[in-house]
């Protein structure tokens, strides 16, 4: 029998997965890598440590499953968004910490490059709808201007999933979903925008060949296969980016499917074979893996991060499963959190939010607030902000259906399913695939790689429904009532940050 590889490269960490050809999970392992913060606006991880997971991972899961690397046709890779590396002449990696998706110190950069192009056609045309300065483009134009003996030396620029696949094969690709979170491609046409390189200044010979998402970009070299443990010769597909590749696993192909992410950044997302584009609200849009489709989403930044967060800071002293523990003190804490707001805006302020430089805060904070409230209103305030700003945004442009999809890490609980629900107003499905939807995605383009797939239709056989929770109607009730007190609440640390202008 042959065997499929994929890889979910997030922001907290590797999935790596092994598939039958039919799509079938058999074993999956996950591998943390850190994330530094040099100062409020930067945000870097290390590529050496995406790859080091890569090799780390795949040794795991061949020696656990007891499949020989020969036995693995194909592999492929979901990437993080918004990344650009830079490699020199001889493919080496230039920089040992780069800007994730979620770093904005190209603010700068970002206001230049709108004195030379409008910014609401920028918008319609790339759907770049998240902060600007996050866009690769900004981040290019950053490092030219503030590192600029790096600049010299550079040849080419890859993104994340990218970088992984020069590793494993020496080509230098990339395909049209990552490409369109560059802030230089047009999803009419497919293909970079001249005038942007221009305007920022950057050699169209620097940014990759674009392919499509179930291209084989190569095959594994010899020397890739001594440090990751993969065979050599294993087909390499090109990937897509996180968005797309968690579309895919998440509902397959379809007009007007929709879910949520509830991974370390959370969005709502819906694939439609028409961009979703409005210029007051800001939907982010990535084109699909599938050509002739996109999938369009609102989001904030830090979700399962800002859980992250509470486990580090307030609950140092909870071993073992501590997520599990943390459910299970803020289950005792009624709706509401008696009284505690929180906002989620560990990361900033997405495009949905009044202003891009909120920051995270707790409000209604008194001497007999415990530790178990704190932690109830972060599920709850994750879940009230894409409530107030996020579903909205997208129920004005498409109908949705009756229900939503919730999948990533944070699928895995019960109580932050239910708190979703509430807020929502809607049943919360969970399905057998949940915080595997990008790894399910990526595996799917390797078997279109491979050729065992002629298309993605297997996908939604490989879901079986885990639970369907329906709103609690008195909880919904306070909830509808708790969400105009966080939106004046929200206005108001954005009026002190500085609202967004346009």
């Amino acid at each position: 029998m042959s065997y499929l590889m994929s890889y979910d490269l997030g922001t907290g960490g590797i999935k790596a997965s092994i598939h039958q050809e039919d799509g079938r999970l058999l074993r999956k392992a996950f591998q943390e890598y850190a994330t530094r913060f040099p100062s409020e606006r930067r945000q870097e991880q290390s590529p050496q440590d995406w790859w080091q997971a890569v090799c780390d991972t795949t040794a795991r899961l061949l020696a656990e499953s007891g499949i020989p690397a020969r036995e693995v046709r194909a592999v492929a890779l979901s990437g993080q968004s918004l990344v650009a590396l830079p490699l020199d002449k001889s493919g080496r990696l230039l920089l040992d910490s780069v800007p994730i998706w979620s770093d904005t110190r190209a603010t700068a950069e970002a206001e230049e490059f709108f004195t030379r192009i409008a910014y609401d056609d920028w918008y319609g045309i790339t759907g770049n709808g998240d902060p600007p300065e996050t866009y690769s483009i900004m981040k290019l134009m950053w490092m030219k201007k503030n590192q600029p003996e790096i600049w010299a030396r550079t040849d080419k620029i890859v993104g994340s999933k990218d970088y992984v696949n020069f590793r494993l094969t020496g080509v230098v690709a990339t395909d049209p979903s990552y490409a369109s979170g560059s802030g230089l491609f047009d999803l009419k046409s497919g293909r970079y925008r001249t005038e942007y390189l221009e305007a920022a200044d950057i050699d169209a010979n620097l940014v990759p060949e674009i392919r499509e998402s179930h291209a084989v970009v190569g095959t594994v070299t010899p020397e890739a296969s001594v440090e990751c443990g993969l065979a050599a010769g294993t087909l390499v597909a090109c990937g897509g980016v996180d968005n797309a590749c968690m579309a895919l696993g998440a509902r397959g192909i379809g007009e007007g499917r929709v879910y949520t992410s509830l991974g370390s950044s959370c969005w709502i997302a819906v694939t439609s074979a028409t961009p979703v584009l409005d210029r007051q609200t800001r939907p982010f849009v990535f084109a699909h893996v599938e050509k002739g489709y996109f999938t369009s989403g609102v989001s904030i930044f830090a979700a399962g991060r800002a859980y992250r967060w509470a486990r580090d800071v307030l609950c140092r002293d909870l071993s073992g499963d501590a997520y599990s523990k943390m459910d299970e003190l803020a289950a005792t804490v009624p709706a509401g959190s008696r009284g505690v707001l929180f906002n989620p805006t560990l990361a900033g302020g997405s495009s949905q939010n009044a202003s891009t430089d909120l920051q995270g805060s707790f409000s209604g904070i008194t001497l007999s607030t415990t530790r178990d409230d704190l932690l109830r209103a972060v599920l709850e305030g994750v879940a009230l902000d894409l409530g107030c700003y996020c579903l909205g945004a997208l129920q004005k442009q498409v109908r949705l259906e009756d229900r939503m999809l919730l999948c990533g890490g944070g699928a895995r609980s019960p109580l932050w399913r239910q708190i979703f629900a509430d807020v929502f107003g809607m049943p919360i499905l969970k399905s057998s695939v949940d915080q595997d939807a990008a790894s399910l995605g990526a595996a799917a383009i390797a078997a279109r790689a491979a050729g065992f797939w002629s298309d993605y239709s297997r996908v939604d056989a490989l879901h079986r429904d885990e639970g369907l929770q329906a709103p609690d109607l008195e909880h919904q009730a306070l909830y509808a009532g708790l969400k105009s007190k966080y939106r004046a609440w929200t206005d108001c640390l954005a009026d002190l940050k500085g609202r967004r202008t346009s």
